[in-house]
């Protein structure tokens, strides 16, 4: 029988892909018995893996309920919610640790002997309000979820600054900061290409709106190219997409890579480009991924005004802001690209990748669980 401290970690996404998940997995599969609950196979190194089959539906299917905000029925008849019930046992782990606010519920109805760590990869309340249907129905149920079952966690974490303020002056509790930084990678900045190479790698989700990007590519005159690696996400969205692009000069496609080959991926190039126009609430605040692998990757970054990254961008001489998110504006940016700017910003990249590592920002989740678990 183990001596050690007992660990859940319970999250309706793809465990072995989901960057988040799979960082929280590392740091603690060595140090507690580490169950995961999730979609997809077993992680390495797990005591044991309670398996969600893919398209299970963890999104709510009762319109009644939303409608007539029936929320409680709305969430606890959800096919995903209800197999997590039937699979996990109550009262058998000393901590359990949720990821977004879906598995939240769950997790604290297990009961865990000493206590549940929420984490919240997005701001839920506001996450599509770009969407009127989304903003009447969904808005209001995501904020009756996280006003009612984020209280009775023992601690949270959200992914960046602007999301965890928004939930303290929502809920009024504390929250701690974990970015989507990348691991930290050994590596030395390669030289500038001639063309300077540029890539965006990206959900292909409407809401991202990446014909921007294209149609800023559209009479460039500096002597750049860019690549896309766009995730199936909406198919029919990128492959208009691919169409806009055909008709691009600089503009190509690459099909996606495992999540482990991204860094890898992203360092053929000499820019990468994270620029998300704030067609939300949560895209507003985004501190996404694609930044950190960016540093990682010893490539200079190219972002739009947006107030999470900025700072970042600015203190570490990262790369450069457009000055909105129109595509004159990305243009403009694009046509004052040269190769001894994009030199000194690959160069800044490799002083900043330690400290802007994930194994730096993991830091604050084992804190947590540590706490929990005394």
């Amino acid at each position: 029988m183990s001596s050690r401290p007992s660990l859940l970690i319970i999250s309706f996404s793809t465990l072995i892909s989901d960057p988040r998940v799979t960082k929280q997995i590392e740091i603690f599969k060595d140090r507690y018995d580490l169950y995961t609950c999730g979609m997809g196979p077993a992680p390495e190194g797990v005591k044991h893996h309670y398996e969600i089959p893919f398209g299970t539906r963890d999104w709510v299917l009762d319109r009644f309920a939303m409608v007539t905000r029936q929320y409680h029925r709305a969430y606890w008849d959800l096919p995903a919610v209800k197999l997590a019930q039937e699979l996990l046992p109550v009262d058998h782990f000393d901590a359990v640790f949720a990821n977004d606010i879906a598995s939240v519920p769950v997790a604290l109805s297990l009961k865990a002997k000493k206590g549940t760590h929420a984490d919240l990869h997005e701001y839920f309340p506001e996450l599509k309000n770009n969407d009127l249907q989304w903003r009447l129905f969904v808005s209001p149920y995501m904020k009756w979820l996280c006003a009612t079952y984020l209280p009775q966690a023992t601690s949270r974490t959200a992914g960046s600054a602007g999301f965890a303020r928004r939930y303290t002056e929502d809920l009024g509790i504390p929250f701690g900061v974990v970015t989507n930084a990348a691991p930290f990678a050994d590596r030395e900045p390669t030289s500038v290409g001639d063309p300077i190479r540029m890539i965006c790698t990206t959900a292909g989700a409407r809401a991202r709106k990446i014909e921007i990007i294209i149609e800023a590519m559209r009479g460039v005159t500096s002597n750049v190219v860019l690549d896309l690696i766009v995730m199936p996400n909406e198919p029919d969205y990128v492959a208009s997409l691919k169409e806009l692009g055909a008709g691009v000069p600089g503009v190509s496609f690459r099909d996606p890579v495992d999540y482990d080959r991204l860094v890898d991926t992203v360092a053929e190039y000499d820019v990468a480009l994270s620029f998300i126009p704030p067609t939300n609430a949560s895209k507003a605040l985004a501190l996404p991924n694609k930044f950190f692998e960016g540093v990682q990757a010893r490539v200079g970054v190219i972002i739009g005004p947006g107030p999470e990254m900025t700072p970042l961008l600015e203190k570490y001489d990262l790369g450069e802001s457009s000055a909105d998110y129109s595509v004159e504006a990305l243009r403009a940016t694009l046509n004052g690209l040269n190769a001894e700017k994009v030199e000194r910003w690959k160069q800044s990249a490799h002083r900043a990748a330690p400290e802007l590592s994930s194994e730096e920002q993991v830091k604050v989740w084992f804190a947590a669980v540590q706490a929990i678990l005394g």
